[in-house]
């Protein structure tokens, strides 16, 4: 199965080789895999190098000028070190971006914590004007770009590394709406990105011991589906976040909003609490964050009893 980095190069060449005003702009990454586009459409392929506030105001420019600029690149060195500049040039201004980036929390756990990132989210949530997407699967990534690339608004599209592998019907896949993986009466589960698959795990784990688990998958962090967490809250009672992300906001912060109103809920998070400083491979890293299917599995008993 392809990549899901592979998926948006093919999505760009396919809406690019129609939309003429869709213009890529990288940050000397992928080149391999967007060789096609910059041969059917060289006057729309910059590679900028490594200078991500020149890329923004750059793609600002394009903005300003009516075309839809998409810019490629490495989730910390975009999100963090050009943050004012997508604040004020996009945010601020109204402008459309799309932003597509890699090496989200540990994708890139080897090249060490400089390359690590997971309070992309968290940032991007404090802007008015912003989408924010998780896409977990090949599909995700094309139906969900397809359908807001062209809105007049930041898009943040955060590709992670691996797929959680879980197939979806094309139907399910809205954006701003959440899936429902499973049902169930004594615990909900809300997830994002990889770690579904681990969800889906532990579900089982659960279920031999009597336990019924409901899980809600969550592609879409912003708009965020409030409504599909209030209605499984007042079946379960108990909710626990999952997510490769920073534990100040993000999933788990939308989703204590949703419990407004609802008494008696209890509640959990996994997610990334520490500045985690290191080496090692992707699941080395998330074991050091508490994302495993034994965590999880132990994080969820000790909420179920």
């Amino acid at each position: 199965m392809k990549k899901i980095r592979q998926q948006f190069a093919d999505s760009v060449l396919e809406i690019g080789s129609r939309d003429k005003k869709l213009v890529v702009l990288v940050a000397d990454i992928s080149h391999g895999i967007m060789q096609p586009f910059a041969k059917k459409c060289p006057e729309r392929y910059y590679n900028i190098g490594i200078c991500e506030t020149s890329i923004v105001n750059m793609a600002a420019g394009l903005s300003k000028s009516g075309l839809n600029p998409v810019v490629h690149t490495i989730a910390p060195f975009i999100t963090e070190r050009a943050f004012e500049q997508i604040k004020l040039d996009f945010d601020y201004q109204k402008q459309n971006l799309n932003l597509i980036s890699v090496g989200g929390s540990f994708d890139y756990s080897k090249l060490g914590c400089t390359h690590h990132c997971y309070t992309d989210v968290s940032l991007f949530s404090h802007f008015k004007n912003a989408s924010i997407v998780i896409p977990g699967s090949n599909e995700e990534f094309k139906i969900l770009f397809k359908k807001i690339y062209k809105k007049k608004n930041i898009k943040y599209f955060r590709i992670p590394e691996f797929s959680h592998n879980i197939t979806f019907k094309k139907n399910q896949i809205v954006f701003g709406k959440a899936i429902k993986v499973t049902q169930g009466k004594d615990l909900t589960i809300v997830v994002t990105g990889t770690q579904l698959k681990n969800a889906v795990e532990v579900r089982k784990i659960l279920l031999k011991k009597g336990y019924f688990v409901e899980i809600l998958y969550y592609h879409t962090i912003k708009p965020f589906d409030h409504l599909t967490i209030k209605n499984s809250l007042k079946k379960t009672k108990k909710l626990l976040s999952i997510e490769e992300l920073s534990a100040h906001g993000g999933l788990y912060g939308e989703s204590i909003k949703s419990i407004i109103g609802i008494d008696g809920i209890q509640t959990a998070q996994l997610a990334i609490s520490d500045f985690i400083c290191g080496y090692g491979s992707y699941e080395d890293l998330c074991d050091r964050a508490g994302l495993n299917i034994f965590n999880i599995t132990q994080r969820a008993l000790k909420l179920l009893k």
